[in-house]
């Protein structure tokens, strides 16, 4: 299943917040096909019928059912750049500085 690192943690549960969603919202990821490329990202207030719920140090992401598949073995993490928030995704098995190129993680 999807795991979350604390920075996509922390950056999740701050977009959900303020889009003043309930005690349910959360973020959900979904994707039109499996061979599709794409994944869409956006707040919701609750789970949809099939979404898998993860939720990770206060955050709650709701993973389409094709989606999840797709994601699951895949660590989402985040990056904010002058209040640009960036997600990155990457195999479990890969160090954040493979995706970054710096061995602290940031680019």
């Amino acid at each position: 299943m999807l795991t979350l690192t604390e920075n996509a943690s922390t950056v999740v549960k701050s977009i959900v917040d303020q889009s003043e969603g309930s005690q349910e919202a959360g973020l959900r990821i979904s994707q039109d096909a499996a061979d599709s490329p794409a994944l869409h990202v956006m707040p919701t207030e609750a789970p949809q019928p099939g979404d898998q719920v993860l939720e990770e140090e206060g955050a709650r992401v709701f993973l389409e059912e094709t989606a999840a598949v797709t994601l699951d073995d895949k660590v989402l993490d985040a990056q904010v750049d002058e209040g640009r928030v960036t997600f990155v995704l990457r195999d479990e098995t890969t160090p954040p500085e493979a995706e970054y190129g710096h061995p602290n993680g940031s680019a």
